[in-house]
């Protein structure tokens, strides 16, 4: 038996949501995707299998976030959409749902509607800004959502604009923080008995993930500024990214006990290559930060150094500054394409990737040996599960579903 199988999920969210629902699905709960007829819009996001942008089951974005759930068609905006809808609320455990504020009550469909046939219910709301508060009705896109958390303002280079996060990723944050939140709140109704409505706003969520980054000039600290490939020590750029000659790395560049022996290694390393002389190779590497703390290195022999670094690094190909990491203690890793990390010989040593149906996924987020997470099912197709839902779980006959049907209610 997996972790949660023995609970059932109703996902009835937009792409807002998609992901807290396949999170549940893959700790092997029974999600059952709900949307319109006809399909959800998500099925309309690309790119698409075969460029097949008409056939509402070849979006690889419903592929990627609808794994391990079952699917049906249902009208909730009808009256017999959501009566159908309480029935399976009733033997729900969870219920996702990522309409704007005050949508699904004013379908009849609220937490306090749905807690009304079934108490216990634990009730995840996704949405921008949250359920109230003076931004709640505001217009959102992924931007416009990453802007307001504070996030942005930290991505790209200190001496030009703020760049975008090119993958959508406010809602992501949004999901994974829903689902944390929807099994917190299992734990205290097994204490109580109780469900709960869990409130999560993309921008909190995005605002939690700059690791309160937002917070650093409240508390009296530094204000964090963006400085793409590194951070700022006092008055010195502190790199973490090098050119190498097939990309880039990334290097701990470092110092003080900690950190400061990993340094000493590899520029060990880059003196026998010829980089640099043995007066830089001897430098006190555990005291240098203490030298930068109190502006005792001159500003131009620390940019100096870090040239030296790169000009050695530009020598090498990232398997070569990989394979010296590993053999040296140093703490270098490639900056890795998206080629690279599917031909990535250790991930496939691991058994990382796994397949559904011909489909390669990334594997499991994470691997508990007792219940391992399993790729049961692909992202269901458009209605694929409504008779095994809607007769052999509901108990309507063939009749029944045949109108429903005809009505366009399924």
């Amino acid at each position: 038996m997996t972790l949660l199988a023995p609970y059932r999920v109703l996902d009835l969210s937009t792409e807002r949501g998609l992901l807290c629902g396949q999170i549940f699905g893959d700790l092997g709960a029974d999600v059952i995707k709900i949307e319109p007829p006809g399909g959800s819009p998500a099925r309309r996001i690309g790119p698409f299998a075969g460029d097949r942008a008409d056939d509402p089951d070849a979006s690889l974005y419903w592929w990627a976030y609808n794994r391990n759930k079952r699917g049906i068609t249902l009208d909730v905006a009808s009256a017999e959409g959501r009566a159908l809808l309480l029935r399976l609320v009733e033997r729900a455990d969870f219920v996702i749902e990522s309409d704007n504020p005050g949508a699904m009550a004013a379908l009849g469909l609220g937490y306090d509607d749905l807690a009304a046939v079934n108490p216990g219910l634990i009730y995840v709301s996704i949405t921008p800004f949250g359920q109230d508060g003076p931004k709640a009705s505001y217009a959102d896109s992924d931007l416009v959502i990453l802007a307001a958390s504070g996030f942005i303002a930290l991505t790209g280079d200190d001496d030009r604009p703020p760049v975008r996060v090119t993958v959508p990723q406010a809602y992501l944050h949004a999901s994974a923080d829903g689902a944390a939140g929807a099994l917190i709140a299992l734990w205290e109704r097994h204490r109580s008995g109780r469900g709960q409505q869990i409130d999560v706003s993309a921008q909190q969520s995005m605002n939690l993930a700059t690791f309160c980054s937002s917070l650093v000039a409240a508390l009296g600290m530094s204000e964090n500024r963006r400085l793409s490939g590194g951070y700022k020590y006092g008055d010195y750029l502190l790199r973490q990214v090098f050119a190498c000659k097939d990309g880039h790395v990334a290097i701990t560049f470092l110092f003080g006990n900690a950190m400061g022996p990993f340094t000493r290694r590899l520029m060990e390393w880059v003196h026998d290559e010829g980089f640099c002389d043995d007066a830089t190779r001897d430098i006190d590497w555990i005291g240098y930060g203490e030298l930068l703390m109190h502006s005792k290195v001159p500003h131009d022999d620390f940019e100096g150094l870090k040239a030296t670094l790169e000009s050695f690094t530009r020598t090498k190909t990232k398997d070569e500054l990989l394979h010296a990491a590993l053999t040296k203690r140093l703490l270098v890793a490639p900056v890795a394409t998206i080629d690279e990390v599917v031909a990535n010989d250790q991930l496939a040593a691991r058994d990382y990737w796994r397949e559904i149906d011909g489909v390669r996924y990334p594997g499991p987020f994470v691997k508990f040996a007792p219940q391992p997470i399993e790729y049961a099912r692909p992202a269901p197709r458009v209605g694929e599960h409504n008779r095994e839902v809607y007769v052999d779980e509901l108990g309507l006959s063939d009749a029944q579903f045949a109108e429903l049907q005809a009505k366009g209610i399924v």
